[in-house]
């Protein structure tokens, strides 16, 4: 609040002291131009610091003025200042500036409701017919929104409303060919009675000609010349399989001899040359790979997969872009042993049973296919339309005929190999499943979908036990468990691998490994035999190695020239890695 201070009109008075003029400009210098005054020494003036920048005598103000510091007002002022009316723009916002239709603020507004189904009835209306209601109650408003000619030609019925005239209906009627006349039997005419044709069939009674025939000869000599058909089922006229269903795989063996002088085949582990296959997996210590001692070509396309064989880890299954799945030697010759070819797209995932007998592979194509390691004869293959993006076989010995495959339509569905038939269907993901990986005893199992979320559940219950959400998370397209079962890695695709605990799923935050780059890429995770290492493959064709204990990064190694999709640490071994990259490239790193 300012204090008003009124002050008297008496003005100070005079103190009487009078001054002779001109007594201080004896030289008349003050008469000069401004140009020509010379420079004087004077006597001192005093320079006022901060004078008054009032536009009237503070003493004499006739008009308030004031500053943001002041904390009085030193003048009265008068009444009719104070009735003066208020200067500026006027108020767009009050009643006589208002527009004349305007309630609100900002124009116009009008309070309607309207049920759900009227309005989707008004919005088909408008998107099929190009018309629907005005809800303005304004009366000067027209009745409909949009092509009025045809809202007026329909009489403005909504489209949920609208019928077809009969005339309309009997138009669109399908109509069946004429019986024909009776007394006609063959020809033009002919007598067909109720078993006349509809209008617009394709019926073709002309039987094939002769260059048609001689394709289907040649298609049915090819297939009998390929293995895939016998020539009593051609004479027969049987069915051939089509191209990449079941009955046109093929396989090939690439070796000199299907067994040695012993009578064994590749399937057996070549302890003569490796020795230490026979002890357990784990129990050396494991280190970091620096050179490339050996190098798998073969594959036409990039490699999309790889896997060691169960236990020994004396075989490498690769599946690869180019449709094929191939089987290696690793400790003999390194050679290519089997091509497996059945799939008409490229390979996603293939997986071993505990004894490495058989294997499940899926592709692209929406078929997985069970074949024998051995022989390569493809045992059976299942499919439900859509396209499977891993397959697990169940870790037990007495459930090797069960397996799980994740699927594009966000289900995991379970099948029975015995019977070739769906026993189980886990639906809860929201986008596709990407891994499943056994847990617990291998009582439960953990998936990871698109949809950047983690669930867990208990086998064969299609019930979530354990969901796992966070709005920072990504989608983790790679996971793999630890050699101790206590943890596993998933590989989330904001460049950073998390750890969760199996019994509880819980991240443990205390361990996290990054730098390296796996954006947009579903890199495989690894882990040396005693799981003292960490490693992962890089987008820019590096395996990064981390300590588990610490997490810092222990090495980095130059593998390829593109993404490393996939690596695995040869079980019986202190320092050997595979690696399969998208350059085609199945590389050996001891």
């Amino acid at each position: 609040m300012m204090n008003l201070v009124a002050y008297g009109s008496d003005s100070e008075s005079d103190d009487g002291a009078t001054k002779v003029a001109g007594a201080e400009d004896a030289f008349a210098i003050s008469n000069l131009p401004a140009a020509k005054r010379a420079r004087t020494t004077g006597p001192a003036t005093t320079v006022d610091a901060a004078p008054d920048v009032l536009a009237e005598d503070i003493m004499n103000l006739t008009s308030l003025v004031t500053r943001p510091s002041d904390t009085q007002m030193n003048v009265n002022i008068p009444y009719a200042d104070m009735i003066v009316p208020v200067a500026g723009p006027a108020n767009p916002f009050t009643d006589r500036n208002k527009l004349p239709n305007q309630n609100a603020i900002a124009g116009h507004v009008e309070e309607h409701a309207m049920s759900d189904h009227a309005f989707r009835a008004q919005h088909m209306s408008h998107v099929v017919l190009g018309y629907s209601h005005n809800p303005s109650q304004d009366p000067t408003a027209p009745s409909f929104v949009g092509d009025a000619g045809r809202a007026a030609e329909n009489g403005g019925t909504t489209v949920d409303v609208m019928r077809a005239s009969h005339a309309s209906r009997k138009e669109l009627k399908r109509k069946r060919g004429k019986k024909g006349d009776l007394e006609v039997v063959e020809g033009e005419g002919a007598y067909v009675g109720p078993w006349g044709v509809w209008q617009g069939d394709d019926i073709r009674e002309d039987a094939p000609d002769q260059e048609e025939v001689d394709a289907m000869e040649a298609e049915d000599s090819a297939l009998v010349e390929s293995g895939l058909a016998d020539p009593e089922s051609v004479r027969l006229g049987k069915l051939k399989p089509k191209k990449g269903f079941f009955g046109s795989e093929k396989t090939q063996f690439h070796g000199k001899n299907l067994t040695d002088y012993q009578g064994r085949s590749y399937m057996h582990p070549p302890l003569g040359e490796a020795p230490q296959l026979a002890a357990e997996a784990g129990s050396q210590e494991c280190f970091i790979p620096k050179t490339c001692i050996h190098t798998w070509t073969g594959h036409q396309g990039g490699v999309s997969v790889v896997r060691s064989f169960p236990h020994s880890g004396h075989l490498l299954l690769s599946g690869g872009m180019d449709t094929k799945i191939k089987l290696w030697d690793i400790y003999r010759e390194g050679n290519l042993l089997r091509s497996f070819m059945g799939h008409t797209k490229a390979v996603k995932d293939v997986t071993f049973t505990n004894d490495g007998r058989k294997f499940l592979s899926c592709g692209y194509d929406r078929q997985m296919k069970l074949w024998d390691t051995e022989t390569g004869q493809c045992l059976k293959a299942f499919s439900n339309g859509k396209t499977p993006y891993v397959v697990r076989f169940h870790p037990d010995d007495d459930k090797q005929h069960i397996f799980l495959a994740g699927m594009s339509d966000k289900k995991i569905i379970q099948y029975d190999i015995n019977t070739g038939e769906i026993t189980q269907e886990y639906d809860q993901h929201l986008g596709p499943v990407n891994t499943i990986t056994f847990v617990d005893d291998n009582r439960r199992f953990v998936t990871t979908s698109d949809d950047k979320t983690i669930r867990a559940w208990e086998f064969d219950i299609p019930v979530v036990i354990k969901y796992i959400a966070e709005p920072h998370m990504h989608s983790m397209p790679a996971v793999t468990l630890h050699p101790n079962k206590k943890y596993f890695a998933a590989q989330s695709l904001d460049n950073q691998i998390l750890v969760y605990n199996t019994d509880n799923f819980r991240q443990n935050r205390r361990k996290r490994f990054a730098g390296h780059g796996v954006a947009g890429y579903a890199a495989q995770i690894g882990f040396s035999p005693d799981g003292r290492w960490i490693s992962s493959g890089d987008s820019g064709g590096y395996v990064i190695f981390w300590d588990w204990k610490t997490g810092r990064i222990k090495s980095r190694l130059q593998a390829h020239s593109k993404v490393v999709i996939a690596h695995e640490w040869l079980p019986h071994e202190t320092s050997k890695v595979v690696t399969a990259s998208w350059d085609g490239l199945i590389k050996l790193w001891d």
